[in-house]
């Protein structure tokens, strides 16, 4: 039975409406010596919590989307087949155009929020390069079916969740289709493709998004993999002018590094409460060592580079929280890299979904802006090939005026 899927929360549900009847039919009725007595007793307690418990944890689970099933829970999921030395660029030296086309078949998906908004599809790949073999969620913008459109390739931006996380949490817990489907309709921002692999790809452990040979080449699955095989199967643009990246908690670190690292596949890229430092988080692998935790810094990543990267970066953060690695990113960018900082107060929300949720239209928002500014041919353009960046659907609605999405220097600085 599936972790996520409703026949175990309805019978969840009814093992718990059993667990507090039982007691109140049984618990005076129980017969025999005292010890046998207490005993039936205990029991039904224990049942009674074990249920109460089982309940909480499968509501908080799907809210959250934490874990995508019991290998996610007990620890023994494992997505890597092979873990290669590939190389400071994370190809080992194999030239990706001469591989052959990854064909897919994508089936729909299931779970919270998946059949929303024209619903998302979901392909298990397995990369060619990375060694890992894991799914891959994609949503489709309203515009990709339309006959207008039939000859015209989409922007893309890669969606990365936090640890623990399921790849699912950006459509079932932040609600992005629902939310972006009319200002992609209304013509308000671009009509992106959003897609979403999975990062927990070993048991106990956040890869960080790195490479790390003998144990997984997360870096590889996620910047060169995954790219292949929506540029194989889909009309989406291809990197770096076509591709974003984002993400919240540890998939914001992984999105900055990403980008920071990979100019040549990314043109901007989205942290929520993000950190620079991989030890942000405990458990992943890019924090055991210093050499991996340098290497996997996208503030250090930016500090040292003779070259600035050409890329756009955005963080969002409460004090403590992602604020202070924003202003840190934003102090060592040189141009032309550039660097938007917003700084959330404490009354907006935690570390959790409730904060990242309102965020989403004003981050796409930005993200419009960057691939408008960002090489891209300008709104309305007709050449071949690429998307008009904020024609309308066929059915589309007034077109609004775009918000900046950042907030003033003088406003980061404030103090909750």
């Amino acid at each position: 039975m599936s972790l996520t899927g409703t026949p175990f929360l309805v019978t969840t549900i009814a093992l718990a409406a059993v667990a507090v009847l039982l007691p109140l039919a049984l618990w005076s009725r129980v017969r025999g010596p005292a010890l046998v007595r207490g005993a039936a007793r205990l029991l039904m307690v224990l049942f009674a919590q074990a249920t109460a418990v089982t309940l909480v944890f499968l509501l908080v689970n799907n809210s959250n989307n934490l874990y995508d099933n019991w290998g996610d829970l007990l620890g023994t999921g494992d997505h890597v087949q092979a873990a290669a030395n590939l190389g400071a660029d994370g190809t080992g030296g194999i030239s990706l155009r001469s591989l052959p086309k990854v064909r897919q078949a994508f089936r729909e998906a299931n779970g919270p929020g998946m059949h929303a908004a024209g619903g998302v599809r979901v392909t298990d790949l397995r990369g060619q390069v990375s060694g890992v073999d894991a799914e891959v969620y994609v949503w489709l913008p309203p515009q990709y079916h339309e006959a207008a459109y039939r000859h015209r390739r989409f922007p893309v931006v890669e969606l990365l969740p936090g640890y623990p996380g399921s790849a699912k949490s950006w459509f079932g817990s932040l609600h992005a289709p629902q939310q972006l489907l009319p200002l992609m309709k209304s013509g308000q921002i671009t009509p992106f493709i959003l897609v979403s692999p999975r990062t927990t790809l070993i048991a106990d452990a956040d890869t960080g998004c790195a490479n790390i040979p003998g144990r997984v080449n997360a870096d590889t699955w996620l910047s060169v993999d995954v790219p292949k095989m929506v540029t194989d199967n889909f009309r989406a643009e291809g990197g770096p002018g076509g591709w974003a990246v984002a993400g919240y908690s540890a998939g914001a670190h992984c999105a900055t590094k990403l980008a920071v690292a990979h100019p040549d596949r990314y043109r901007a890229a989205v942290s929520m409460s993000g950190y620079n430092d991989p030890i942000g988080e405990p458990l992943s692998l890019a924090a055991q060592t210093p050499q991996l935790r340098a290497a996997n810094n996208p503030y250090l990543l930016l500090k040292h580079d003779r070259v600035a990267p050409a890329v756009a970066l955005y963080a969002s953060g409460e004090s403590g929280d992602g604020y202070e690695a924003g202003m840190a990113l934003q102090k060592v960018a040189k141009a032309p890299t550039t660097v938007d900082v917003v700084y959330l107060p404490r009354s907006d929300g935690g570390h959790n979904m409730a904060l990242w949720r309102p965020q989403i239209t004003t981050v796409f928002r930005w993200l419009t802006q960057q691939f408008d500014a960002g090489g891209h041919k300008t709104a309305g353009t007709t050449s071949a090939g690429r998307t008009r960046r904020h024609e309308p659907s066929t059915g589309g609605a007034t077109r609004a005026a775009l918000a900046s999405g950042t907030a003033s220097r003088a406003a980061a600085v404030r103090r909750p």
